[in-house]
């Protein structure tokens, strides 16, 4: 590696900043590096009113006012369930120009008693919340004053059984959401590389369902749907699916979100959950999706906010594929912050099962008939999309959040075969901006070898930008 590196001529090229905690990393990159960013977005000059008005005169369906009146009992004996998004979304529930404490206000006000609010972590299939990420999302303030629970999918004294989709799939649901008179689900709405996007029907399933509706939800059955992507709707099993388990339940109410790359507000929706994830969706398309008109050979991008563990990181590396060519490389700087770096134990788990047996190895044994089904199966598999297209030694990762060992057992190349003795002794991002700089130098050397140019682009907002074929 040295060998290469040594040849490469660095004169002439540029500056890029890589998003990174305790940084940016510093790369630098040939001259021509395309800079594939997301357009400019209109940042809500007011967020706090627009909030306010938002939830005064909703997008679409019945305001709070009259979902409260037809629900045929005193407000003040009506129990209300707010759903939010965990720590690994980052909504703006806390503050001035927070969604969450004029919602509760609102409720207040139309005669909804504080005691009768529950507020429920829609964590689908991730780890509980711990005491700090719940003042971090929501505050003191609001956690003192309501109760706060994490959904548990496989605590069976949680669900209670809520109808069946057309799909055949029998849901089961939290039963304090299920429970309550009034249903409301908030979040944010961003691309999503399986769901199309995020927000709405996906703070219901799979946020408060069990793990057999989350299976249906995750199986390979959906996962290899080439409609099962970023910002595609019609045809996504996923996004179907999980549509129909939140008309199943009965939302009565969204609110949800949409974000700048500077995680400003860009838009509030609220109202019906279906029109309110379509008006979502058109603001978000129209700076998120960048059009690329050619695939390269090197593709630089990062985990980004979200990316806190390897298993949220899939996203960046999924993006990331529509703008790198086949057998090419895509490089991946993973600020994995987490407490658990990589993942769950069964995550961890699997992720070696893939690295064994392949992308192809892994789905065939999933469809399996004597497979049992494993929480968190599905991101090893979505892990072999991006094996699919640039193969073990295409697939770059670098963090020094896990240990080298630990990157052993995951699929791709460990990023610790970039770093040198001396950067051993860095900090964590001074590891992690070595190990992509030599990963950029070494690529590109390699290229050079073969008397070729290679090209090379940076997603400069990772998980959040969406390379794509133009819009028609």
């Amino acid at each position: 590696m040295r060998s290469t590196l040594e040849k490469v001529k660095t004169s002439g090229w540029k500056k890029v900043r890589v998003e990174f905690t305790g940084g940016p990393l510093v790369i630098s990159v040939p001259r021509d590096c395309a800079e594939l960013t997301m357009g400019k977005a209109e940042v809500l000059k007011n967020p706090a009113k627009e909030v306010q008005e938002a939830l005064d005169q909703p997008c679409a369906g019945p305001g709070l006012e009259e979902i409260i009146r037809g629900k045929g009992k005193e407000p003040e004996r009506l129990r209300v369930a707010i759903t939010i998004s965990d720590i690994t979304r980052p909504v703006p529930y806390r503050g001035k120009a927070g969604i969450l404490p004029p919602l509760l206000k609102k409720l207040h006000g139309l005669g909804i008693r504080r005691e009768n609010v529950r507020i429920i972590v829609g964590t689908g299939t991730h780890r509980a919340s711990t005491a700090q990420e719940k003042t971090e999302m929501l505050g003191k303030e609001v956690l003192s004053s309501y109760e706060v629970l994490d959904h548990d999918c496989e605590d069976e004294s949680l669900l209670v059984a809520a109808g069946r989709t057309p799909a055949g799939t029998e849901v089961y649901l939290n039963r304090f959401f299920h429970q309550a008179d009034v249903k409301i689900a908030t979040g944010l709405t961003e691309s999503h590389f399986m769901a199309g996007a995020s927000g709405g029907r996906k703070a219901v399933c799979p946020g408060l369902v069990n793990l057999r509706t989350i299976q249906k939800f995750h199986s390979p059955e959906f996962l290899e749907s080439p409609f099962a992507t970023n910002l595609v709707f019609e045809g996504n099993p996923c996004h179907e699916e999980a549509l129909a388990v939140a008309k199943s339940v009965g939302v009565d109410f969204t609110v949800t979100v949409t974000l700048d790359k500077e995680m400003r507000m860009t838009g509030v929706f609220a109202g019906d959950l279906e029109k309110v994830l379509e008006m979502a969706v058109e603001k978000i398309k129209s700076y998120v999706a960048i059009p690329v008109q050619e695939e390269f050979d090197i593709v630089l991008t990062h985990g980004g906010y979200v990316g806190r563990n390897h298993y949220q990181t899939a996203k960046a590396a999924v993006g990331a594929l529509p703008a790198v060519k086949e057998k090419g490389t895509v490089i991946i700087a993973a600020d994995n912050r987490d407490p658990e770096p990589i993942g769950g134990p069964e995550y961890k788990t699997l992720c070696h099962l893939l690295k064994l047996q392949g992308p192809e190895g892994y789905v065939g044994v999933l469809k399996s008939p004597s497979w049992r089904f494993t929480k968190d199966q599905w991101e090893p598999e979505v892990w072999g999309r991006v094996l699919r297209k640039v193969g073990e030694g295409g697939m770059i990762y670098c963090t020094s959040d896990i240990p080298e060992p630990g990157m052993a057992l995951l699929p791709g190349t460990s990023g610790y075969d970039f770093l040198t003795p001396a950067g051993k002794k860095k900090n964590r991002a001074g590891k992690v901006e070595e190990m992509v700089q030599n990963a950029v130098l070494y690529f590109f050397g390699t290229y050079q070898e073969k008397g070729l140019s290679p090209r090379m682009a940076f997603v400069r907002e990772g998980p959040y930008a969406v390379p794509m074929k133009p819009w028609p």
